[in-house]
Formats: structure tokens, sequence, C-alpha cells
């Protein structure tokens, strides 16, 4: 099992550590509900180091990724990075990712832990054209800075402005007295912040740093458990959950990072879904009585007719209400209308409703 740069803080943080995409990773600390609220109301600091980060380089660095890349790469500049997914020849999703443009020629692909062997051998494959692929996964810490007060302290540790970087906007400069740190406006929370690009031989101590003004901030430690539930409030996908190999885009919702004004792969296959409709479609649903749908839990129609299953649910701690997504035969899933989760054999009312769960003030 691998270890990140920063396990060492884990344990001595008395961190709940579990098996994750290869990985030991810190599941909790406190407590999954307080980390949660603490992230929306303060500051939360996570290790996401186990993320996977290619570079893109040369002449056809951009050939390549318009090619591999469901977004339109070319709308990039330097500073600036965009979400996508990876099609693949059916119409399906190999991953979802965040392409950034550090330079002319040079780019930064962002993937997800589990698939990082998988996505690196699909890439280079497609690599018809001679693009220079590197894999940096192994040499880089990706510390999460997330909620409200995270500007306020990260600005103690850097000249950049980074009141001024905006959402998915990022900036490559001094950290800490650290030079060439990316500093990113993104994140998987809905609570704003940055996400650190660390070498790790200098990640334990931009850690501690940040964590040396703990205090005044309410920083606290957070792991995976709050950063799904917190993902989940904002309906944002997870793969191995909401998407995978075989999912449509279009079915999935993510038409808006579909750019049909460049060829890719699975670009027919992709179009058609979006011409004709798909059998299913991913929906947003409260529960209107006491249980927590889990995924692959069976959802039902008024009718007691199975239309879909669940893909991702829990008890959302800042909505205070159990939610969850999943995929609906399309006749069923407009706003409003009413469905069924079978919960240990018991039916539990629930509704459609509009993402996100959770509302940013």
């Amino acid at each position: 099992m691998k270890k990140t740069a920063l396990y060492n803080k884990h344990i001595e943080l008395r961190a709940k550590m579990v098996p994750f995409a290869g990985y030991e990773m810190p599941v909790q600390y406190s407590g999954v509900n307080q980390e949660h609220i603490n992230v929306r109301n303060n500051v939360g600091v996570f290790d996401v180091s186990h993320m996977g980060e290619f570079t893109v380089r040369g002449e056809n660095a951009l050939k390549l990724i318009q090619k591999i890349s469901s977004n339109d790469a070319s709308t990039l500049f330097p500073g600036r990075a965009q979400y996508s997914y990876l099609p693949n020849s059916e119409g399906g999703i190999v991953d979802d990712m965040l392409v950034y443009m550090i330079e002319e020629n040079h780019y930064m692909l962002v993937v997800n832990a589990s698939n990082i062997e998988k996505d690196w051998n699909w890439i280079s494959i497609q690599n018809t054209m001679g693009a220079e692929l590197s894999n940096i996964s192994e040499n880089l810490s990706l510390i999460a800075v997330q909620g409200p007060k995270a500007v306020e302290l990260l600005q103690n540790y850097t000249d950049l402005n980074l009141s001024a970087i905006k959402f998915y906007h990022f900036q490559k400069g001094t950290f800490a007295g650290y030079n060439d740190i990316i500093i990113s406006a993104t994140g998987y929370t809905g609570s704003g912040g940055f996400e650190l690009y660390v070498p790790n031989s200098y990640a334990e101590e931009i850690w501690d740093l940040i964590f040396s003004s703990g205090p005044k901030y309410n920083v606290l430690p957070t792991g995976l458990a709050a950063r799904d539930t917190l993902r989940l409030e904002m309906g944002y996908c997870l793969y191995g959950n909401d998407i995978n190999d075989q999912t449509s885009p279009i079915s999935a919702g993510l038409s808006w990072v579909t750019k049909f004004n460049k060829e890719f792969i699975g670009k027919d296959i992709i179009q058609n879904h979006k011409l004709q409709g798909t059998q299913n479609k991913l929906v947003a649903f409260e529960l209107l009585e006491r249980g927590i749908p889990r995924k692959d839990y069976e959802i039902t129609n008024t009718d007691g007719k199975l239309i879909g299953k669940v893909t991702s649910g829990t008890m959302g701690p800042s909505v205070r209400k159990a939610i969850g997504m999943g995929y609906v035969n399309s006749n069923f899933s407009n706003f409003g209308n009413s469905i069924f989760i079978n919960i240990r054999n018991k039916s539990i009312p629930a509704k459609i409703v509009k993402l996100p769960f959770f509302k940013i003030e």
C-alpha cells in the first residue's frame, strides 16, 4: 500500500486510515460531521495527494488534448483550468479530469487516483501525434485548503493576490518561501478555497505552516469522508459511483463540458445521445422520511415499478436531510416527481430536486 508524503502527519493527528486507490488515506480525524461543517464555515485542509497528474508538452500538446478531452482546451490560456472528461470510443467515460494550461505548449491533466494507470495507458495509446507525456503523480503532493476563510489564511504566506484568482484560475509563484507552487482556485467542496500543488520534498513543511495559523481560522484536518459529503451536497459526480466507462455523459448531465465544435473520441455517439436523448438520466433526490440512501439501492416509481438505482447517498450534514443521486428512466426524471428508495425492504418516499442541495449564500 502506498503512502503519501503527508502520511506521518495523519498518524500524528490520529486519523482513521483506510486503503483507497492503492494508498493509505485519512478517512476522518475528529469526525465527518464536524469536519464537514467546519469546511462550510471556516477552513478544512485535505491531503488529496493520491490524485494523478500528467504533463503534456510540445507542439502537439493541444492537438492530443483536443482529441482525448470533451471540453475545448483551445479556449484556455496560461493560468486557466477547465473541468472535462476523457470519452471512450463507445460514448462512455474513461475518467473525469481537470485540464490546466501552465504555459504555451505545456498542460497538466489531473485525474482520479483509482484511474491513474488506466488513464495513462489510454492517453498514451491515443498519442499518435507525439506529444511529450510525463506521469508526475509520484512527485507531487496536493493539499486542498477549502472554506470561506481559506483566502485569508493562505494570504499570510504569499505575495500573490489570492482574492484576485477567480474560480478555475490559478497562479504559479512563491508560497511560504518555496518557489513554483501552483495555487489553484479549484476544489470539490463548493465552499471556495484553493488546491496547492507542492513537490513532495516540502509538503510536510507547508502542511505544518498552514496549521500553525490554526486557532485564528479554526483550521481542521479533513478526511475523505467529509470530502464525499461535501461534494454530494453540491451534486458533483464521483467516478465509480455516478459516472463510469458505460455512462453516457449526456445522461450524467455533462453536456456543459461537451463541446461539439471540435473533433474528439466518441464525438458522433455522444452527439447522437444529445440529439436523440438517453434512456436514463442522473437525478438528485431528497428523502421525505427517515432513512439513508446508499449506492445500488433500487429506485421505484409510485406504482412500485423499478426505474433506476442510487449511485451516491448520504445524510447531508449542512442540509440536514438524507440526499442522493441516481439514474432513473428519463420518463420519470422531472423535477418534483415522486419516487421511492428501497432501503432494507422498505420503500421510502423521495422527490426529485434541483442541484445543488446546498445553496451558497
